[in-house]
């Protein structure tokens, strides 16, 4: 039985407030081996992509575009999109993007591609 003083809420808008730095996902929860996340993007994001992995991605806030290298799909707040593993993509925010994430526990946020500026350190909490 779990104690459900270790139950807590969390308020997207206050670890929203709190993250200054873009492409930085910070771990808010975690369920059946999954991690939800949060962060702000703005600019581009690499191509990439994950062997073992989906990913979903839910717009909060701002306009956010997921380039394919057959298409482009366009999210807005409310809407999500799952990437399937394997497909290759890019995140990109003209203009600061909120986001909330589910991944699998301990995914590098730029797949098969290590980046200098855009590899996230993993399990980054708020």
């Amino acid at each position: 039985m779990v104690d459900s003083q270790a139950v807590n809420k969390v308020s997207l808008a206050e670890t929203l407030a709190a993250i200054g730095e873009h492409w930085r996902p910070k771990i808010v929860a975690e369920l059946n081996g999954q991690e939800v996340k949060v962060a702000k993007v703005q600019g581009e994001f690499v191509w990439h992509h994950h062997d073992d992995a989906d990913e979903l991605f839910l717009v909060l806030g701002g306009s956010l575009r997921i380039d394919f290298r057959d298409r482009s799909v366009e999210l807005g707040p409310g809407e999500l999109l799952v990437v399937p593993r394997g497909v290759e993509h890019r995140p990109v925010a003209e203009h600061e993007v909120e986001l909330l994430l589910f991944e699998p526990a301990g995914i590098v946020n730029t797949g098969n591609v290590e980046h200098p500026r855009l590899t996230a350190p993993r399990g980054e909490r708020l």
